[in-house]
């Protein structure tokens, strides 16, 4: 019996039809949408490159405000996915997006295409995992009788795939940058010395201060060009594009928030960083150093500290390193702990989202005084970068990774973003160094390494 939903325009059905289809590239299909469905496309890969997704075209749209925004996309999946229509071997429909890093933030005019929440399922919903590769129909609707919709959905499907598998893949060049310029920098160095005094103090242990640099480009850059280098320069990394009309949310983040996979959950700690050597011998003696660095390492401890209290009582077990070791990228090296367990049945991918935002690598410890100081020192608007974006499917599986090393793309400029956590062991200038060290993934992908930090 086909599951239905009551409202005031009368019953809804979320229907959802999946073929297998063989040779196509994730970056093809996503630029296949380009014409007809630019500003409506998201795509997703996760850090293994053992899991692809495309999403073109919005079927359905959630957003929210608010300090109860988590709660309110959780509810109202919850009532969709009741509505789920399809055959067992069909794929679940998922749900794709991201929070801003602050409820009680009013977003500013940059971030306006996205509110406090931002998700949708797609129309056309590729995925590829484990080699196999599907292709979804996700449709909403009120008619029961699906044959003329779905009819109609069907040939543009076929005519996406035929655009993805046939027509020769454009040619993306990196965006020629005409300007940079380093915002804030003095108020920057002026919050490092904040938090350290607020340190000395006792009301924090530690604080993450950021700031950001704006791109100007000769022309505008596509979502296409920069998903292309990211895909090229960052392959060690998760990577994402969220798109919605003019604006683009796009990253290349080593760090995963929480992944839920068949009642099993997968978070990790990731904090304290230190740049690659120029060849084998100084990244060995940088890495072995910073995993002896006390300043790093009370940075990572609060971490993985805090992961372990808010998710210890949403699982029945809980597994965690008792050493970090080193996660590598192209230009960073991190200390990494991974963390695993079992949830409780009655825990959904929300409750875990809502219990880690932010972590202490994004905002501080205590959380709720950190992100208070976070407010009122930085004097900018993180939008979403450092806050949850990702995915869950109808059947509650789905990743979640954390909007650093990211920027958001408007027309013929970039905002691009870079933290650090502030202990009491810091020094402005130095804070201000590595933060140059992690704007270097994204400058690349979005050709701003021409210029010198």
């Amino acid at each position: 019996m086909s599951k239905q939903l009551r409202s005031t325009s009368g019953t809804k059905y979320f229907y959802t039809e999946t073929i297998e289809c063989e040779g196509v590239s994730p970056i093809a299909f996503f630029e296949a949408g380009d014409r007809l469905y630019r500003g409506q496309r998201f795509f997703w890969q996760n850090r293994e490159k053992t899991h692809t997704i495309v999403g073109i075209g919005h079927e359905i749209v959630i957003k929210a405000q608010g300090e109860d925004r988590i709660t309110t996309v959780q509810n109202k999946w919850n009532r969709l996915k009741k509505l789920v229509v399809k055959e067992r071997l069909d794929q679940a429909p998922l749900l794709f997006g991201g929070f801003s890093f602050d409820s009680k933030h009013s977003l500013s005019e940059e971030w306006r295409a996205f509110s406090g929440a931002f998700f949708v399922v797609p129309q056309f919903q590729l995925e590829i995992k484990n080699e196999s590769i599907k292709l979804s129909i996700n449709c909403l609707t009120e008619r029961l009788d699906q044959s003329a919709r779905f009819e109609e959905l069907r040939k543009e499907r076929d005519r996406l795939l035929h655009v993805a598998q046939v027509q020769e893949r454009p040619l993306f060049e990196k965006a020629i940058v005409t300007e940079k310029t380093e915002r804030n920098v003095p108020e920057y160095l002026a919050a490092v010395r904040a938090v350290k005094k607020e340190i000395m103090r006792g009301e924090v242990d530690k604080v993450v201060i950021s700031r950001s640099i704006e791109l100007d480009f000769e022309e505008s850059t596509s979502s296409g060009a920069a998903l292309y280098y990211a895909l090229q320069e960052q392959p060690e990394s998760y990577i994402f594009v969220l798109e919605n009309g003019g604006s683009t949310f796009v990253g290349a983040t080593p760090e995963r928030l929480i992944r839920k996979e068949h009642g099993r959950i997968f978070s990790a700690g990731v904090a304290g960083s230190v740049r690659r050597g120029k060849d084998v011998g100084e990244d060995q003696r940088l890495g072995q150093a910073l995993l002896a660095d006390e300043k790093n390492l009370e940075e990572h401890d609060f971490v993985v500290s805090m992961i372990q209290k808010v998710i210890e009582p949403l699982c029945t077990e809980l597994q965690i390193s008792t050493q970090p070791k080193l996660l590598k990228i192209r230009d960073i090296q991190h200390l990494f702990t991974p963390i695993s367990g079992t949830a409780k049945e009655t825990e959904d991918m929300f409750a875990f989202v809502e219990a880690l935002h932010p972590t202490p690598a994004l905002g501080g410890t205590p959380r709720l005084k950190a992100v208070e100081l976070i407010r009122e020192l930085e004097q900018m608007d993180r939008g979403y970068y450092a806050a949850p974006v990702g995915f869950v499917d109808a059947e509650d599986n789905g990743e979640f990774a954390v909007g650093i090393r990211s920027a958001l793309l408007r027309g013929g400029k970039a905002l691009l973003y870079a933290g650090g956590g502030i202990v009491s062991e810091s020094e402005p200038l130095a804070e201000l160094e590595e933060t140059n060290v992690k704007f270097r993934p994204m400058l690349r992908v979005l050709g701003g390494n021409r210029h010198e930090l």
